[in-house]
C-alpha cells in the first residue's frame, strides 16, 4: 500500500471502506476497497468470490480489477476510478434523461450482464449503485454476492437489495437463478426515466404489494411455482388488475415499455436471456447510431459526488459489440496478472454458449407477452388504473421521492454472504441442454 496516497474516504459499509486514492509513481487515481475481515494468508484471500469471479469477468463494461495487496492481514482490492454510480448519476438530474442515453446506458449494462451470465456467474445484487458510470462507459460493479449458475445447495436465500429483488427471492425461494439479474435491470431501466424507483417497498410484503399493483395478481395458471411458494409461507397475493406501465412511464416508447414488461415476467421461466434482451428491437438504434451522445452533454456531478474523474469520456462510434477477447487473470503475491484468452460470444446462449438458432422475439415489434390477467374485462381497469396504483402506492408524478439511500443495508461485500441454493434444471446448465432460453416453453411455443 505503500506505492498509494489515500485521499479520500468514499463509504464506509459493514464489510469494508471505499477508498479514493492515487499511485505514487504514476499518478493513476483509483478506488481501493479495504476489507474489514483479517486475512490471515493468500489462499484464504483467493476463496473470496468477488475475486473468484472478477478474475474471470474481464469486460469493458465490468469494472477492472487492477490489484489485489495483503498487508498486515488486511487485504485491499485495487479497482480503476469511475466518476459515478447511477443513483448518483440520477440524483445529479434535475430533468429525466433523453432515451438515447437511457438506451445506451442500459445496452452497455446488458452487454456486462450477458457476459457474467455466459461466464457462468449471475450477479445476484443488481442495482443502481452497483452500475458505475464516467461520460458515456457504464460498467458493473460489487460481485461480493456473485454466484456460480452452477453451484450446489444448501445455501441460505437472501441476496439483493428489496426494491429490484426478483418476486421469487421475495417469497424465499430457494431455487432462484440468473433471471434475478433480469427482474432487476428491469427496475435499473425504469427508474432511469422517471427519476423514481418503480417498487420502493417498505418491506416484503410492501415490495409484493407494488409489484402486484402494476403488474396485476398473478394466477396459478401462469406462475404455479409462485403459488407453491406463497402457499409454504402462508402468504396471499393482494387482487389487483394490471396498470398499464405506459401510465407509470411515460417517456418510454413502446419497445422499451414491451422489454420491461418482459424481464418483469412473474414467472422467472419466461423472462427472457441477455442474449434476447439485446437482440431487442428497443436496441436497434443503439446499434445503429453512427455517433454516441457526447459526454460534454452530460451532466456533471456535484462537488460532493463519491467518485472523481479517471478514464476518458472517449466511446467508440458504436456501443461496444460483444468481446472478441477476454482475459483470464490470476492474483499473485505482486499483483494482479493474467493471459489472454477468448470467447466469440455473439449469438450464443448465456452461460453455454451454444447458438438456439431461437433466441430472437418473433417479429419485429419485440417480445410477444401473453394478455395480463384483467385487461380488457374488469370494470376496475376502466377507471385509470394507473392513478388507481398512483394512489394506493402512494407513487404520485412530481413528487420527490427518495432514491435508494447511500448506503442501503444488504449482505453485500465478499466475505461470508448469503448464498443461493441453485436450480438444478435450470435450462442454462450444458447438462440440461443448454437449448431452451429463460422463456422456458413459453418461448417454445411462441417461436415455433
Amino acid at each position: 500500500m505503500n506505492r498509494y496516497k489515500v485521499t479520500k474516504v468514499l463509504g464506509d459499509g459493514t464489510y469494508g471502506s471505499v477508498l479514493r486514492a492515487q499511485n505514487k509513481q504514476t499518478g493513476e487515481v483509483v478506488a481501493i476497497k479495504k476489507m474489514k475481515q483479517k486475512m490471515y494468508s493468500w489462499d484464504e484471500c483467493m476463496k473470496l468470490r468477488e475475486i473468484q469471479s472478477l478474475r474471470q469477468l474481464i469486460h469493458p463494461n465490468i469494472v477492472k480489477l487492477k490489484e489485489v495487496i495483503r498487508e498486515n492481514d488486511e487485504l485491499h482490492m485495487v479497482f480503476e476510478m469511475m466518476e459515478a454510480n447511477l443513483y448518483e448519476f440520477m440524483k445529479s438530474r434535475v430533468r429525466p434523461l433523453p432515451e438515447s442515453k437511457i438506451r445506451n446506458i442500459m445496452f452497455q449494462t446488458m452487454q456486462g450482464l450477458h457476459f457474467v451470465h455466459k461466464t457462468g456467474y449471475f450477479h445476484r445484487d443488481m442495482k443502481p449503485e452497483n452500475v458505475l458510470i464516467s461520460g458515456d462507459t457504464v460498467k458493473l460493479a460489487d460481485f461480493g454476492l456473485a454466484r456460480q449458475i452452477r453451484a450446489r445447495p444448501p445455501f441460505t436465500d437472501y441476496v439483493s437489495t428489496r426494491w429490484y429483488r426478483a418476486p421469487e427471492v421475495l417469497l424465499r425461494s430457494s431455487t432462484y437463478n440468473s433471471p434475478i439479474d433480469l427482474w432487476a435491470c428491469a427496475g435499473i431501466m425504469a427508474e432511469l426515466y422517471t427519476l423514481r424507483p418503480l417498487f420502493p417497498g417498505s418491506s416484503e410484503s410492501d415490495e409484493l404489494y407494488k409489484i402486484c399493483s402494476v403488474l396485476g395478481t398473478p394466477t396459478a395458471a401462469s406462475w404455479p411455482d409462485g403459488f407453491k411458494l406463497a402457499s409454504q409461507i402462508n402468504y396471499r397475493f393482494p387482487q389487483f388488475v394490471p396498470t398499464k406501465l405506459e401510465t407509470l412511464v411515460p417517456q418510454s416508447n413502446s419497445d422499451g415499455i414491451n422489454i420491461m414488461l418482459a424481464m418483469m415476467s412473474w414467472d422467472p421461466a419466461k423472462r427472457p436471456s441477455t442474449a434476447q434482451v439485446l437482440k431487442h428491437p428497443y436496441f436497434e438504434v443503439a446499434l445503429n447510431e453512427s455517433q454516441q451522445t457526447p459526454a460534454s452533454q452530460l451532466p456533471h456531478l456535484p462537488a460532493g459526488g463519491s467518485q472523481e474523474p479517471a478514464m476518458p469520456r472517449a466511446m467508440p462510434s458504436k456501443p461496444p459489440a460483444p468481446l472478441a477477447a477476454a482475459q483470464v487473470g490470476q492474483v499473485t503475491s505482486n499483483g494482479f496478472s493474467g493471459t489472454r484468452g477468448s470467447w466469440k460470444g455473439e449469438g450464443s446462449h448465456p452461460s453455454t454458449g451454444r447458438h438456439s438458432g431461437k433466441e430472437n422475439a418473433k417479429g419485429s415489434k419485440g417480445f410477444n407477452l401473453p394478455p395480463l390477467r384483467g385487461e380488457g374485462h374488469s370494470s376496475s381497469a376502466k377507471k385509470s388504473p394507473g392513478a388507481r396504483y398512483l394512489k394506493m402506492a402512494r407513487y404520485q408524478p412530481g413528487m420527490q421521492q427518495p432514491l435508494v439511500p447511500p448506503q442501503l443495508p444488504a449482505p453485500h461485500g465478499g466475505i461470508g454472504a448469503a448464498l443461493p441454493p441453485i436450480m438444478r434444471k435450470d435450462p442454462a446448465l450444458p447438462e440440461n441442454g443448454g437449448k431452451q432460453s429463460y422463456f422456458g416453453a413459453h418461448a417454445a411455443r411462441m417461436l415455433g
